[in-house]
């Protein structure tokens, strides 16, 4: 399954390229209709795979030089578990997190929720292969030792039936990342930022929109009436540099009215330690 990682990689890449005239919102959501492609690639795999196990299953057959099928397991297995350590770190990375040299094996799983679409369908891709190899190897050589033929076919509809559940999951989230979703973490620690300046009155309207890889700001703050402009920019910008240096923030608009003396923003207030970098050990 290398080679969709490597597919997942380039358009991870492309929708990093700066916006244009012609796409002025620029191109984030591209990395989510990539995997989108990757994901049926998966999905037809998967049923290849079940429908090839079953029909092992009716058919028993006995595989033949399980020397050379070991060695080929074995080296599938290796090159797999590598992008799966490469995966994990990127895991931790985008999660703000770090961790000792087995982190990315041990740890990357319970931040997996904070990874990028396309490091998120790697590292499940990838988990699905490097644990298919080894019960492949596990059933070639219970096939060869006791004859139970049929062992090799139940694997294949294990691993196709691991590779729908990829499928399934990843599916789901890369659709609503194409529709935009609200990214609720940010947008909490993105209320705290806002409503802890002290010029501010109450926020009226917050948005945070992922956009692909990234996420979009927009929000209509109340402050005091009587504020001259320059006091108004100075507020602007102090939010901006704030919520810009969010992880993955990579655009916010900022509006701004009168405080009408209501208090329009109800979200429980909690301190923004959750998306701050943490150590972990292994």
């Amino acid at each position: 399954m290398l080679p969709i990682s490597f597919f997942v990689f380039i358009g991870s890449a492309l929708s990093k390229k700066a916006p244009t005239p012609r796409f002025p919102n620029g191109f984030g959501r591209l990395v989510n209709l990539v995997v989108l492609g990757a994901i049926i690639i998966v999905g037809i795999l998967a049923y290849e795979t079940i429908k090839e196990g079953w029909h092992h299953i009716l058919h028993p057959t006995e595989s033949g030089g399980i020397t050379i099928v070991l060695i080929v397991l074995l080296i599938a297995f290796l090159l797999e578990i590598f992008v799966l350590y490469k995966a994990g770190k990127e895991v931790l990375h985008e999660a703000h997190v770090k961790g000792g040299f087995l982190a990315p094996l041990t740890k990357s799983f319970t931040h997996l929720n904070r990874a990028k679409p396309a490091t998120k369908l790697v590292f499940m891709e990838d988990l699905v292969a490097t644990a298919g190899n080894l019960l492949a190897a596990i059933a070639v050589i219970i096939a060869y030792y006791t004859d139970f033929l049929a062992i090799e076919g139940i694997v294949s509809i294990i691993i196709g039936l691991m590779m729908f559940y990829v499928v399934g999951k990843v599916f789901l989230e890369n659709a609503r990342g194409v529709i935009g979703e609200t990214d609720e973490q940010m947008l909490n620690h993105v209320a705290y930022l806002i409503s802890d300046n002290p010029k501010i009155k109450d926020i009226k309207t917050l948005e945070v929109v992922k956009e692909g890889e990234y996420l979009h700001v927009e929000t209509l703050v109340e402050i005091d009436h009587t504020l001259i402009f320059d006091k108004i920019d100075d507020i602007q910008d102090e939010l901006s540099k704030q919520i810009l240096s969010q992880p993955g923030v990579t655009d916010v608009v900022i509006s701004f009215d009168e405080d009408d003396g209501v208090k329009s923003w109800k979200h429980h207030k909690e301190p923004p330690t959750t998306l701050k970098t943490h150590d972990v050990k292994n």
